[in-house]
């Protein structure tokens, strides 16, 4: 994949927020981004763990810039898996549904007696994108689990996710709403990824992820393109392995050397994949930005 340079005023921001973790969808003609925040009272990216939220801002372009419209996932009673945080948004339509699968946690889950909260896999649903969202009561992975990404193929919902070591699991349901059942439980066992996407493509199964320590594409948190051609059971690099680096290239002629670069998302429009959506974070402030393809990658 190769990429047009972007306005410096596009993307989602927010001042006085950490903005991370885009996810973008397009509804008739405007494009729906949905996106973490928490307030920017400490360093990036301390306090997201207990304050993040999901929100929706909108544009009528998808470069941008997005305008917020609403706190989607907030916090909400303690009595539920997700009381405290929200975090990680990836929307998909699956049949009739506009469904956001997120990570959430409440302060009665901390991990093996630290002070770090178990973060879980759920989701909300809504017949429109502006809502209302019933979110699920439960969560549908019952261990740390994070990163979530979602595939619809031939009928069923694969879901990938990461625990706190970056150990990837792939799952299978008849539905969003689970249950699923684990199909492969160390998908890549060679070195460490997170930050997932999933796509189709010639009946292959194709990843986007963040390559944590360098161990594909030799340069630590690149952007790396896996596949499998069993549905999921074995992964192979891409022969074009690297998806993108730090830079980020401005149409002021300008190059940004991104401090960190991380949680790659794709927007899918008519059959094409047309952007790539990363969050940016350049030592001062944070936003999430989409880039365009120089020619769009025809999936279906």
């Amino acid at each position: 994949m190769t990429f047009e340079p972007v306005p410096e005023e596009s993307g989602f921001r927010m001042d006085g927020y950490w903005i991370w973790c885009g996810s973008v969808i397009r509804v008739d003609s405007i494009y729906h981004m949905f996106a973490s925040r928490w307030v920017k009272d400490k360093m990036f990216p301390e306090n997201y763990r207990q304050n993040s939220e999901i929100v929706r801002a909108v544009s009528g372009s998808p470069l941008g810039p997005y305008t917020f419209q609403e706190v989607v996932i907030g916090e909400r009673d303690s009595s539920f898996w997700d009381s405290n945080m929200s975090h990680n948004p990836t929307i998909h339509k699956i049949g009739d549904e506009y469904v956001l699968f997120y990570i959430g946690s409440d302060y009665s889950t901390l991990l093996h007696g630290t002070k770090n909260l178990i973060r879980r896999v759920g989701y909300a649903a809504s017949k429109e994108i502006t809502g209302p969202w019933v979110r699920s009561d439960k969560p549908l992975i019952d261990s740390e689990s994070n990163n979530p990404a979602v595939l619809e193929s031939d009928d069923k919902i694969i879901l990938i996710y990461r625990d706190e070591k970056l150990r990837v699991f792939l799952t299978e349901s008849d539905s969003y709403r689970g249950p699923f059942k684990m199909k492969n439980d160390n998908v890549w066992p060679y070195n460490k990824i997170e930050d997932f996407c999933l796509f189709e493509f010639n009946g292959q199964i194709h990843m986007i992820c963040e390559d944590n320590e360098g161990g594909i594409s030799g340069q630590e948190r690149w952007g790396v393109h896996l596949f499998s051609d069993n549905g999921g059971l074995k992964w192979f690099p891409d022969k074009s392995v690297v998806v993108y680096n730090h830079k980020l290239a401005f149409t002021d002629n300008t190059i940004l050397n991104c401090t960190r670069r991380e949680r790659p998302q794709l927007l899918i429009e008519n059959g094409e994949i047309t952007h790539l959506v990363t969050a940016i974070f350049d030592g001062k402030d944070s936003w999430s930005q989409l880039v365009k393809l120089n020619k769009p990658i025809k999936i279906k």
